[in-house]
């Protein structure tokens, strides 16, 4: 077993931002921006899309709300800017395979993942995969509830087709929960996900464990257009910075598993969450 620094909960650095202190003050900054609801949404499509993602913290993050407007639309969902997931992976218990390989960088390579959009109230079994290239490509179908899949094996057919896998190869590993929003600037090229209050549960070690103050940033834009968030991303000095949450999920609630990777990457999460 190693050391339980890797499992020790990414605490508040101060009593004031308690998980929903700060999400009510993010709450309140989002709805300064003007909506766009989900079906307008629908018809902003990416073409040429180049994913990348940041790391930051509550503190920043409300910065940063501050500084889109006037360049940003905020998401609708229901009438709410913020939206509530939960994501379950699945993996091989023996090995966990698709985790060593994504620590390793290894390609091509995997996730297997049930997702439920909360407020919008549906659910889907989700492949991801990675290329040779580094293009990520997902496929998915609607399920009845992450449980359907979980308990019931529901889209076994799916899965065999995409990965070779079937239920009985693979197992619910790492759960995970939290709040996104969702920005797409007024020239409606590029999407904003920004995703907090982070929470794990792992169905192996039954550990439960949070990322605190931590926020991870994807920026999903149409190719090389100009963008209006990356200089206030510069002026914030929030970098980019590379988060899977399967593989960190895995890291803090499982003391079984080789951290080698994710040891830096876990000290530089860190100290960008308790600056």
């Amino acid at each position: 077993m190693r050391d339980n620094y890797y499992l020790s909960n990414f605490a508040p650095k101060n009593a004031r931002n308690t998980p929903m202190a700060a999400s009510e003050n993010i709450r309140s900054l989002v709805e300064q921006l003007p909506p766009i609801t989900l079906d307008e949404m629908k018809s902003i499509r990416l073409m040429k899309r180049t994913d990348t993602k940041f790391v930051t913290n509550i503190d920043t993050l409300a910065r940063l709300l501050q500084m889109c407007q006037g360049h940003y639309y905020a998401q609708r969902v229901n009438d709410d800017p913020i939206s509530p997931y939960t994501t379950l992976y699945f993996d091989d218990s023996a090995r966990h395979e698709m985790f060593h390989r994504h620590q390793a960088g290894h390609r091509p390579r995997m996730k297997v993942r049930a997702r439920t959009y909360i407020n919008g109230g549906v659910s889907f079994l989700e492949i991801k995969k990675k290329d040779n290239h580094g293009k990520t490509r997902k496929k998915r179908i609607q399920v009845p509830s992450i449980e359907a899949v979980m308990d019931d094996r529901f889209g076994e057919d799916f899965l065999t087709e995409q990965t070779g896998y079937t239920w009985n190869d693979i197992c619910p590993t790492v759960r995970n929960f939290f709040n996104r929003i969702t920005l797409v600037n007024f020239e409606k090229t590029e999407r904003l996900t920004i995703d907090f209050d982070l929470r794990f549960f792992n169905y192996e070690t039954q550990l439960e464990e949070t990322m605190g103050e931590a926020v991870i940033i994807e920026l999903k834009r149409d190719g090389r257009v100009p963008s209006p968030i990356l200089p206030l991303l510069r002026e914030l000095r929030i970098h980019q910075n590379g988060f899977s949450k399967y593989c960190i999920g895995t890291v803090i609630t499982n003391p079984h598993v080789r951290v080698n990777n994710f040891k830096m990457k876990l000290h530089d999460i860190r100290k960008i969450v308790n600056k």
